[in-house]
């Protein structure tokens, strides 16, 4: 991960800082609070570790102006302040988490990689796309080069099934599993019927395929 170490001790932050990057971590330290939020807001850190005594801003104030400017970058409060006010006020100020110093650096390790772990959660996407066409998944609509399609709810699940595996060869199993909740074969032509309704709303009535049959494995949606 790459790290925000901002602290104005000059020998906790070279302990810090050695510690971490054994540890994998690209770590940049800076000491001066203002310094510090310029540097965030340009973006591509994971988690920052903040003390709360700064020079030319606050550690308090520095994640209270990110929060404020809709940054959401994990922050880490490691203080020497370890008043239950103190703890309560950095938590409600936008941190994520608070370290009293003197503390163990293994237990700070873990907690960055908490942090982490917890920064690094899957976005999940509500809009599908391949070429020009389009699934909006929130309201339920699929448009393909600005014209509506209208789908029964078993097409656009087989749609929606294609569209996040967009590229990749999905086989009849794979679609009756996910798309039908079958894990047996009912030995019927459900798939290759319900391949052709949608070929004939999403393919016929444009110029260019995107739904492909892979001859001898299954089907795919390109670009």
């Amino acid at each position: 991960m790459k790290l925000l170490l901002v602290e104005d001790d000059a020998t906790t932050a070279a302990y810090l800082a050695k510690g971490l990057r054994e540890e994998g971590h690209v770590v940049d330290h800076l000491a001066d609070g203002r310094e510090a939020l310029a540097q965030v807001m340009r973006g591509g850190y994971d988690v920052l570790i903040v003390d709360r005594m700064l020079p030319g801003l606050d550690g308090l104030s520095l994640v209270r102006a990110l929060r404020s400017a809709k940054v959401t970058v994990p922050a880490l409060f490691l203080t020497a302040m370890g008043g239950v006010d103190d703890r309560i006020e950095g938590l409600r100020a936008g941190g994520d988490d608070y370290l009293v110093k003197p503390f163990a650096f293994g237990e700070l390790s873990a907690r960055v990689d908490v942090l982490g772990r917890r920064a690094a959660q899957p976005v999940v996407e509500t809009v599908l796309k391949a070429g020009d066409l389009t699934m909006d998944l929130i309201a339920r609509k699929v448009t393909r080069a600005g014209q509506d399609i209208d789908l029964l709810p078993r097409e656009f699940t087989l749609l929606e099934h294609l569209m996040r595996r967009k590229g990749r060869v999905q086989t009849r199993t794979m679609l009756l599993e996910s798309v039908w909740d079958l894990s047996f074969d009912p030995q019927t032509n459900v798939v290759e019927t319900h391949i052709s309704r949608l070929r004939a709303k999403v393919d016929k009535p444009f110029a260019r395929e995107l739904i492909r049959t892979v001859r001898g494995a299954g089907y795919k949606i390109e670009d």
